[in-house]
Formats: structure tokens, sequence, C-alpha cells
């Protein structure tokens, strides 16, 4: 089984005037197949950070980031990544994005043009193959995100913000079609959101991070991920235990914004 590992993770950035500021410290969990998390916190949590340590964007200033028993030390195929703006080419025809990655492999056409169909059709967009990648809604873009992430087969996909840009209809639509994917296909989902709601929603483990340094403050285990995968979304977030998590996160974040401010002022 594919297994994410962070052992006692720190990062620490330097001002161009030499000053180091701590973005994470001591930062530990592990992540084993199927699961899917959620991370929210505050500004300046360093929930970004960790992401894109875990994506090999930047490398740790301590500790050890594992995958697979094989540590992280920079970009790989084994993982996955949708942006909150797809970083499309929107140039480039619906298919062609989505077969971006198997063309640069040069994988067989026939097998390649036959799951670029399957994935369109599992996201929603079938029959939009064709169609320039620049007409399509901001919704319709990030469903291209997604087949272009899980066509490559990831073990792990991270997700920065990829709701954040959608309008709420579309961003609904978008949390079921997330929970849709990570029950069929097995995968191991990693999101990051600033919204509590889609934190709940989207995590049946979800990480809340403190600021200054980043670190891990709480985790909760949640059954709602579960319940979304057959219930109505509206109604889970009207659910005694859904509004009660929701509010208690809320005030935990809202007192971390008040002791931040309190410093700087």
């Amino acid at each position: 089984m594919s297994e994410l590992v962070a052992d006692s993770i720190d990062m620490t950035f330097h001002t161009p005037a030499g000053e180091a500021v701590q973005a994470l410290k001591d930062v530990s969990f592990s992540l084993k197949q199927g699961e899917l998390l959620s991370v929210l916190g505050p500004s300046g949590c360093g929930k970004t950070t960790l992401l894109n340590l875990i994506a090999g964007f930047l490398r740790p200033t301590g500790g050890v980031l594992s995958l697979n028993n094989r540590e992280i030390d920079g970009p790989g195929v084994e993982r996955g990544m949708v942006f909150q703006q797809g970083a499309l080419f929107e140039w480039l025809t619906v298919a062609q994005n989505v077969d971006f990655g198997l063309r640069m492999k040069k994988h067989n056409k026939k097998e390649t043009a036959k799951k670029v169909e399957e994935w369109l059709e599992i996201v929603g967009l079938q029959g939009f193959g064709d169609t320039p990648t620049y007409q399509l809604s901001g919704g319709m873009q990030q469903r291209v995100a997604l087949a272009r992430c899980l066509i490559n087969d990831p073990d792990l996909i991270l997700m920065d913000e990829p709701l954040g840009a959608l309008d709420a209809l579309t961003r609904e639509k978008m949390q079921s079609l997330v929970l849709k994917i990570w029950k069929e296909t097995g995968k191991t989902i990693m999101i990051i959101t600033h919204s509590v709601e889609e934190a709940l929603l989207l995590g049946e483990r979800l990480f809340v991070m403190a600021p200054r340094p980043g670190r891990l403050h709480k985790e909760y285990r949640l059954p709602f991920a579960e319940w979304g995968l057959e219930g109505d979304l509206r109604d889970i977030k009207n659910h005694p235990q859904f509004v009660q998590n929701r509010e208690e996160i809320l005030s935990m974040i809202w007192n971390m914004e008040e002791e931040i401010m309190g410093k700087t002022l």
C-alpha cells in the first residue's frame, strides 16, 4: 500500500534582508492509500507550503517526506497536482489538454484516445474533446484539470484550493465530483482549502493548522465525506454534527486570527 509520511518537517525561508522566517515546525503525520484529507487554517499557517513540499516544488529544511517508502526530492509522476486555476493550455482542445502528459511520454495514440474518452465521461465532459479549452466555463475547466491529473494514474492527488474560484452552485457540483472520484478510483487525495464547510465535506480526515510557525493544531475524523457519496450536500451542511464541527473550527480559527492581530498591533 502506498503511504505518505511526513516526519518532523521544518521549513524556514530567508528574506532578502537575511531574516529567517519559519513557515513550518515539526509537522508529522501519515496518510494511507485511499484516504481523503483536507487541510485548513488561517493565512500564514503554512498549508500551501506543506502542499508544495509534498509536490516536490520545495525541499524541507528539516525532517523527511516520503511516499511509497521513497524520499520526496522533487516533482514526480506518482503525484498529481490540481491548482486553483486549472493551469491549462487554453489554445489547445480539451482532449489535447487531458492527454498532454501521455503524449509527452509518447504513449500509444489509440490507447491514449480511449483513456481520454473514459476520463472525460467520468468528469462529465463526454463529447467536449474537440472543444477549445478557452470556450469552457471555470467549472468545466476544473473538470478538465481533474481529468488531466487522473489520466496519468498518480498515487497521490494534491489539490490547492481547486474550487476556490468557482461560483457557489458550480462549487457544490464539483465537491460531489471530487467525492465520486475519490470513491471510484481509491486514490489518496489531499485538499488545501480556506473554506471550513468544504474542508468538512471533503475530508474524512481534517487537519486544522496553526500559524507562526505553521504546525498541526488539531485533527478530526469525520463521516461527512462518506455521507456525501449518497446524500444531499445541503442536507449534510444542516446536520447538527456538521454545524457543531463547523462552529468549533470557525471559533478556533477566529481565535488564531485574533492572536495574530494582537501580536502585530
